[in-house]
């Protein structure tokens, strides 16, 4: 599978359809175009769009992890499933997104900013993703600290 690179900013409209960046479009599986997952990041204010291989895999790494006669683990896996929601594209490669979800990554003026994550890609606000983003300074103290590790 390619990978989801970039950012993309573009316009959700009144009902809250906003297409897909083309570029995001053609990476995703062959037979999985109809169809994407999306939740809510835990941490940050933005939604998470997986295509359904990646959900898939990811559902699976989870599970492993965890204890499934454990009630803790048992709710966590309830919560972080039953946040999830099936996306469907349409035919101009459109997805639905609900006015709750729009409004819980603070949308302004319909701006949505698509950012790519390698295997799946995020929804921000412009405007929240730029006042997440780390400093050119931060950032590149951070990737030097994270690419020298042993």
């Amino acid at each position: 599978m390619s990978t989801f690179i970039g950012k993309y900013e573009l316009k959700a409209d009144a009902k809250g359809r906003v297409f897909i960046p083309s570029t995001y479009r053609r990476l995703l599986p062959d037979t999985h175009r109809e169809q994407v997952v999306m939740r809510k990041d835990a941490e940050n204010a933005c939604l998470i769009i997986y295509p359904v291989p990646v959900w898939n895999a990811k559902l699976e790494e989870f599970k492993s992890k965890l204890d499934e006669w454990d009630p803790v683990d048992q709710l966590l896996l309830m919560q972080f499933v039953s946040e999830a929601e099936w996306l469907d594209i349409d035919s101009q490669g459109r997805v639905l997104i609900t006015k709750k979800h729009l409004q819980a990554i603070e949308i302004e003026n319909s701006e949505v900013l698509f950012v790519g994550m390698i295997d799946r890609f995020a929804v921000w606000s412009k405007a929240k993703y730029e006042q997440s983003s780390l400093s050119a300074a931060d950032f590149a103290a951070l990737l030097k600290e994270k690419m020298t590790k042993k």
